[in-house]
């Protein structure tokens, strides 16, 4: 059932990754979606019940400020694009920590290929209804449009679909192999790579503002994954005191030699 859920929220950051890219350029795409720790603070207060310090809580301000600078100055801002981006960060979020439950749980352990797999099963399956309404399939009919595509869109097609596949098993298998903090320090560089990576290779528009905006979000994210870093340390340094007992402060009585000193 876990995993059946993983292939929805999988399939679901998918489609609404590819709206977003749709309608908005990359580079405010990837922006938005680095706001991702934001999400995650919210969730693991209503879903989880955890309560963050205050040094993480401040580390949000960069973050937001920078996402409403970026969001006020983009030129290519669409309300779909922007709303399924953020829903992106949404599903992302879910999807991360349900995979390093099905990665490390105690009840079961998959590999990084095993959840690879059954994820996209799970996610094909729930994009046949897709193809069928959306798609102007000629076995349908939907329209009377010929269906064919040229040798540089299948060479395309082919090779996102071999890099997608690449950066969801390396992701899976990251996730099982390094903390969530050095995990999300990886994904805010990546998320800050494609952006200027974009910004170069389609040429986009990019204001000064809309840049502050973006490099904001990234020191944000990297000043949100050291508070939390250092939250973990503090957290983990009390339990360790608390469990110690008294008798662990005191030195161990040793008997003395009954016979006389000569």
């Amino acid at each position: 059932m876990i995993m059946l859920f993983v292939g929805l929220m999988r399939f679901a950051t998918v489609v609404l990754g590819l709206v977003s890219l749709k309608n908005v350029a990359v580079s405010f795409a990837e922006t938005v979606k680095s706001s991702a720790p934001v999400f995650t603070v919210i969730m693991s207060r209503m879903i989880l019940g955890e309560y963050t310090g205050l040094l993480v809580n401040l580390s949000l301000i960069p973050i937001m400020g920078g996402l409403a600078l970026c969001t006020a100055t983009e030129i290519s801002f669409n309300v779909l694009g922007f709303s399924a981006a953020l829903s992106t960060n949404i599903m992302d979020c879910l999807q991360n920590v349900f995979s390093k439950k099905l990665l490390s749980g105690d009840k079961y352990r998959f590999s990084a290929a095993e959840l690879q797999f059954y994820t996209s099963a799970a996610a094909v399956a729930m994009l046949v209804p897709a193809w069928v309404f959306f798609m102007d399939l000629p076995v349908i009919g939907r329209s009377g449009r010929s269906f064919s595509y040229s040798r540089d869109v299948v060479l395309l097609l082919l090779t996102d679909g071999v890099l997608f596949h690449l950066q969801s098993v390396t992701a899976y298998a990251l996730m099982g192999k390094i903390s969530p903090v050095t995990f999300s320090v990886a994904s805010t560089v990546k998320h800050a790579s494609t952006t200027w990576l974009s910004v170069i290779v389609f040429g986009n528009s990019v204001t000064s503002l809309s840049a502050t905006g973006t490099a904001l979000v990234t020191a944000g994210v990297l000043l949100y994954n050291k508070a939390k870093q250092h939250q973990q340390e503090a957290m983990q340094s009390l339990a360790a005191a608390a469990s110690r007992t008294p008798e662990d402060d005191t030195e161990p009585l040793t008997p003395k030699d009954p016979r006389p000193n000569h």
